[in-house]
């Protein structure tokens, strides 16, 4: 009778302890993940200096690919993307945008509305958040694979929007929000602390 009793309770706890193991397991991965992503957030910079590495093709397929997994409004996704890779390119880019850090750049992304998919009347607007949407998920995306990138506003500069229009022959549909410049990082650069609990406000102002 004994023996039996000890066989059971063996039995009873090596089932906790594998049910204990079985479900723990799932949860350390998801931590690990978002602690990840949280720490991507945060460690964030604008870079403006590049070496001259080049950024491989499937690397910048996949940057493009994360800023399409934005949400945009009633899912139209509004947005088209130009990758520049060609020296040639780029400097015509950096000729009819001054700001845009390129001379060092090996690659840009420039992001772009088209006003086809886009919402109709007052919504018609919303294609700039969704863009928007899109470019953070390519800035983050770009800096997990540790690659650095500046976003360099066009819209709504009247003086920008026509000379990249003109560069990248953009037809009527197609507006350039930003362009994205984009290299491996000359040098380290330190995420500026931009929290400010005076900003965050509970409930109501």
């Amino acid at each position: 009778m004994k023996k039996k009793n000890l066989i059971a309770k063996a039995f009873i706890m090596a089932t906790v302890v594998l049910t204990a193991s079985c479900s723990s397991q799932p949860t350390a991965p998801k931590e690990e993940s978002a602690q990840g992503v949280i720490e991507n957030i945060m460690t964030r910079a604008s870079v403006r200096q590049f070496t001259d590495r080049p950024i491989s093709s499937d690397t910048l397929e996949t940057i493009v690919r994360a800023g399409m997994a934005a949400p945009s409004a009633m899912n139209l996704q509004p947005w088209a993307f130009v990758v520049v890779t060609e020296r040639e390119v780029l400097d015509s880019l950096r000729s009819v945008h001054p700001y845009s850090n390129l001379a060092t750049a090996t690659a840009a992304i420039i992001v772009c509305g088209d006003m086809e998919k886009a919402a109709k009347d007052a919504a018609r607007e919303y294609w700039v958040q969704d863009c928007s949407a899109a470019t953070e998920n390519i800035l983050l995306a770009a800096h997990s694979l540790g690659i650095g990138a500046v976003w360099c506003g066009v819209y709504p500069n009247p003086e920008r929007i026509p000379g990249v229009t003109q560069v990248l022959g953009l037809p009527e549909n197609i507006i350039p929000l930003n362009i994205i410049t984009m290299g491996y990082p000359a040098a380290e650069v330190q995420p500026k602390d931009k929290w400010n609990p005076d900003n965050v406000h509970y409930q109501r102002w």
